[in-house]
């Protein structure tokens, strides 16, 4: 079963504002969905996107024409 969150749930877990939340939702940076007015968020894909996120910042850089 998924572990549903709120918005504020969710900033509390990564040091964000509920607002920023909401931003990152909305432009589809963080996975989550609305019911009515509310946004919902299932913590299990917060992390993994968080993870995906992670792995591709430490991948070194792809210079072009580089060795």
């Amino acid at each position: 079963m998924e572990n549903l969150v709120t918005a504020k749930e969710v900033g509390q877990y990564l040091k964000l504002s509920e607002s920023t939340i909401y931003k990152l939702a909305a432009r589809g940076e963080i996975p989550g969905f609305k019911i009515g007015d509310s946004w919902r968020f299932d913590m299990e894909e917060v992390l993994k996107n968080i993870q995906r996120s992670r792995s591709i910042c430490r991948r070194p850089p792809v210079v072009p024409g580089g060795k």
